[in-house]
Parts: structure tokens; C-alpha cells; sequence
């Protein structure tokens, strides 16, 4: 089994519906496209107890995340899922191009309404892990792994929080903002304030990051410096206030603003774009930091980071020390697909597709 469940549960055991809380209208078709529905009813009459193979696969280089949610979606809802043959690699396994991933063997009856709604299961949850992992690779330089922390919660539905957790777990991030976002996987959420703190201290960063400090001082003290638009001015604030307390500051500047620093600082602009939390900015902001000795404050950068953006910043050696990263880790890029092809163990599919064994397939206990 995979070390996930082993981490989680402390001895070897897939996770379950107890986790996954599934709509009990699954059985009744509720979430199934109707031609499945009819499918299904069709073969009861015409050909019932055909067995068939269906194999599930993607076409990207991804990292593969849903297993267990969809064998427990299985072993819920299929009519006799005692007598389903069910193959399946495991979250967190490296996949190729149409690679198969997952194979069910049993009568169509009994499981074919279930097939949208496990490519649904696959395609969310190895998206989300595959984009944190492509983040978490782009934070990695010489061997050191910068933290990122999935900042999910505003870009999605929350009733997707706990499953988009745990696939960003499963791509490598372990911290999250929420704590539905650590339910499956047995943690809490994490995170220090909002610009809605500072706001109700009337924009005083010292005042607010004074109250959290005394609020909740057992937390690692990290200010939001971007508030009034001068990081450097408000980071330097409360690093002299709060000195070795201050384990941070966290820069979220938008994309739509130009920093104070640089209308000071005119001559600086010219070569570059000077909005949001540019590499320029960051670097002046550790510069600024260590002149006045506070080298231990690391810098938490956020607001619309990429993998893309981070190895950019990375190669350029920006003083990030902690990323913070939302919306473009739950685009769902990559589609999965479930195609019949086995009949009474004979081929038999539609033109162009074909059994595609896969050794590291492992039968499903």
C-alpha cells in the first residue's frame, strides 16, 4: 500500500466512504448522465450478466490522485461489488499518456451508471495534485524545498475543499489554509491574518499584528505587510517592534498596484513591470530587512503565483522564502476517460481503442 495511508492511519488501510461522505443519490443515478442510465436498463433486458472490462486513462505526464475515493464510490454504490474485479495503481504514482490507471471487471449492470462520475473523481483530484506538484518541483532549488502553502479556499466551491486538500497533499504541499482542506489527511489549517484584521485597526499593521501576537502567542508571528501599499516602510514597522518574535512577513501585493517603494525610488523603474510582488520589490525588501539586522525574517510572497512564475523567481534567486499559492492550483486541465474494452474477456471496443494491461496494476482487496 501506498505510504499516504500508512502516514495517515498508522497501519495499512485505504481510506473509505467514512471519509469521503458521498450523496447517497449516487445509487439512485442522481449524478449519472442519463444515457447511462438507460444503458444500464437496456442491457438488464437484452444482455444481462455480460462481463466487461472497462480501463480508465488520461493523456498527460501527471501525478495520479482519486484511487481510494473512487474504489470506495465503487464499493458503495455498485450493485454487487463483491463480485467486481477491481485493478488500480495509487495516489501519488507518477502516470504517462494514456497510461491505464485503473481497470473494473464485472457485469455492465452492476457498475457502467458509475463511469462519468469516476472520470469526474480522477480528472479534479490528479489536476489538483498534478498542479502542486509542478508548484512544489518549481519551489525545490539545489536541493532546498521552499514551502508552499494551498491557498484554495476563495477559487472554488468550499464543498470542495477537503478532496482538493487532499490531492494538494498528495502533490506535495503540506500546509493548507483551512481545516477541511486537512480533514482526509488528519491535520488543521493554517494561516495568520487577513487585510480584514488590519482594516479594523484602522490600518495599523503594528496594532494588529500586536493584538494576533497576543491573541495567539503560540503561533509563529507572521505580519501581512502589504496593506497600505509600502511594504518596505511597514515590514521595517514591526520587524523593529516585535524583533526576534517576528518570524515573518508576508507580501501580497495586487497585481493592479505600484508599491510606495517605487515612487520613491524613481529611478529604479524603466526595465521592468513594477506591479504586485515583483522580484525588484522582494529584493529591496531583504535588503532593507538585513541592513537593520533582521536577517531571520523570511518573506512570504502571494498572489497569483504559477509554477511558471515561481521558477522564474527561483532562477532568478528572488528572496522568497515561503509561497503562497491559490486559483491556478485547481485548474482542472487533465480529462479522464473510461472505455469498455473487454467483452467475456474478448476484445471488443470502439475503433481506435484497445486493452491496454498495465503490470503495475494491483488488484483491489
Amino acid at each position: 500500500m501506498k505510504e499516504i495511508t500508512l502516514k495517515l492511519n498508522g497501519e495499512i488501510k485505504r481510506l473509505t466512504n467514512e471519509t469521503f461522505k458521498f450523496d447517497e443519490r449516487i445509487k439512485e443515478g442522481w449524478f449519472s448522465a442519463v444515457y447511462f442510465l438507460k444503458t444500464k436498463e437496456i442491457i438488464k433486458k437484452y444482455r444481462p450478466d455480460k462481463k466487461v472490462t472497462m480501463q480508465f486513462f488520461q493523456k498527460e505526464h501527471a501525478v495520479l490522485c482519486g484511487t481510494d475515493e473512487v474504489i470506495a464510490l465503487i464499493r458503495t454504490f455498485a450493485n454487487n461489488p463483491e463480485e467486481l474485479e477491481l485493478r488500480s495503481l495509487e495516489d501519488g504514482d507518477k502516470i504517462k499518456p494514456f497510461e491505464t490507471v485503473f481497470t473494473i471487471t464485472g457485469r455492465y449492470e452492476d457498475f457502467g451508471f458509475l463511469e462519468g462520475i469516476i472520470d469526474g473523481i480522477f480528472a479534479r483530484r490528479t489536476s489538483v495534485a498534478t498542479n502542486v506538484y509542478n508548484v512544489v518541483k518549481a519551489a525545490r532549488k539545489s536541493g532546498v524545498q521552499k514551502p508552499v502553502i494551498f491557498m484554495g479556499d476563495r477559487d472554488d466551491h468550499f464543498t470542495q475543499q477537503s478532496g482538493d486538500g487532499y490531492a494538494a497533499f498528495i502533490g506535495g504541499s503540506k500546509a493548507q489554509a483551512t481545516h477541511a482542506m486537512n480533514e482526509w489527511w488528519g491535520k488543521q489549517g493554517m494561516g495568520t491574518m487577513p487585510h480584514a484584521l488590519i482594516q479594523l485597526f484602522q490600518g495599523d499593521v503594528v496594532e494588529a499584528t500586536r493584538a494576533y501576537k497576543e491573541t495567539f502567542p503560540e503561533d509563529d508571528l507572521m505580519a501581512l505587510v502589504d496593506y497600505n501599499n509600502d511594504v518596505i516602510t511597514d515590514s521595517l514597522k514591526v520587524a523593529r517592534e516585535f524583533g526576534a518574535d517576528l518570524k515573518g512577513v508576508r507580501v501580497d501585493t495586487s497585481g493592479t498596484m505600484v508599491d510606495q517603494f517605487f515612487c520613491r525610488k524613481p529611478e529604479v523603474m524603466g526595465a521592468f513591470d513594477p506591479r504586485g510582488a515583483n522580484p525588484t520589490l522582494l529584493f529591496a525588501l531583504r535588503e532593507a530587512l538585513d541592513n537593520e539586522g533582521f536577517n531571520h525574517v523570511k518573506i512570504i510572497a502571494t498572489g497569483g503565483f504559477t509554477d511558471q512564475r515561481i521558477r522564474e523567481y527561483e532562477e532568478a534567486g528572488v528572496p522568497v522564502d515561503i509561497y503562497g499559492v491559490g486559483g491556478s492550483l485547481l485548474k482542472i486541465n487533465i480529462a479522464f476517460t473510461g472505455d469498455n474494452v473487454l467483452l467475456n474477456g474478448e476484445h471488443e471496443a470502439k475503433s481506435g481503442r484497445r486493452f491496454r494491461d498495465n503490470p503495475r496494476l494491483v488488484i483491489v482487496e
